[in-house]
C-alpha cells in the first residue's frame, strides 16, 4: 500500500492512540484568525470540550484558549480511545455553532471563514484544516512541563501579567481548586504532580 503523501503546506500527522499516555494538543483557528477573542466563542469552546471529554471518556488536565489557537492536555485513561473522534466532536460543535451565529448576526463576516478549494467547493471554517499538533507525553516531568507551558502562554503573549488574570485557562483551577469555568481532572495527574499543585 502506498504511503500517504503530505501536502507541501501541511504536515502529515500520525496519531498514536496509546492507552495510559497523556496527550498535548494544539490546534488553530482558520488562517490563524482571532475567532476565539470573544467571551462567547470561548464559552462555546469550553461547553464543547466538556461534552467531548464526557462522550469519549477523556480527562482534562490543562487548557488555555488563546485568541487564535488552543492548547489542551488530556488523558485518555487506560482503555483505548481515538483522539480523532474526540477532536471531531469538539471541533464540529464549535464550528457549527459559530457559522450558524455568523450567518444570523453578521453575514459579512462569513467571508473571513470562507474556504474555497481548487475544485470550486466552498465551505465555511472556524478551525484550520489539518490535525494540528499532537504529542504523547511519556513521563510525569513532561506532563508538568506542558502544564506550565499552557498556563504561561497568555503571559508570554502579553495578554496578562500573571496567569491568574487570564480567565480562559486552567491556571486558577491549579491555583485555587476552582471549577470555573470547567473542571480539571486532578485525580488523573501522575501522583508526583498532584503534590506540586
Amino acid at each position: 500500500m502506498p504511503r500517504p503523501i503530505a501536502s507541501p503546506h501541511r504536515k502529515l500527522l500520525r496519531r498514536a492512540d496509546t492507552p495510559g499516555e497523556a496527550r498535548f494538543l494544539t490546534f488553530s483557528c482558520f488562517r490563524r484568525q482571532p475567532f476565539l477573542s470573544r467571551e462567547r466563542t470561548c464559552a462555546w469552546f469550553l461547553d464543547a470540550l466538556d461534552r467531548a471529554r464526557r462522550t469519549h471518556g477523556f480527562d482534562l488536565l490543562a487548557y488555555v484558549v488563546m485568541p487564535e489557537h488552543v492548547h489542551l492536555l488530556v488523558y485518555p485513561g487506560e482503555s483505548p480511545h481515538r483522539m480523532a473522534d474526540f477532536l471531531y466532536t469538539l471541533k464540529k460543535s464549535v464550528s457549527s455553532r459559530a457559522v450558524e451565529y455568523v450567518r444570523k448576526t453578521a453575514p459579512l463576516f462569513l467571508d473571513r471563514m470562507r474556504d474555497e478549494q481548487p475544485n470550486g467547493q466552498v465551505s465555511y471554517r472556524f478551525w484550520q484544516r489539518g490535525g494540528g499538533y499532537d504529542e504523547n507525553l511519556f513521563t510525569s516531568a513532561k506532563v508538568w512541563e506542558k502544564i506550565e507551558y499552557v498556563h504561561l502562554n497568555p503571559v508570554r503573549r502579553g495578554l496578562c501579567d500573571h496567569p491568574s488574570q487570564f480567565r480562559w485557562s486552567s491556571f486558577r483551577a491549579y491555583d485555587s481548586g476552582s471549577d470555573d469555568p470547567i473542571r480539571i481532572d486532578f485525580d488523573s495527574l501522575p501522583t508526583d504532580l498532584r503534590r506540586r499543585r
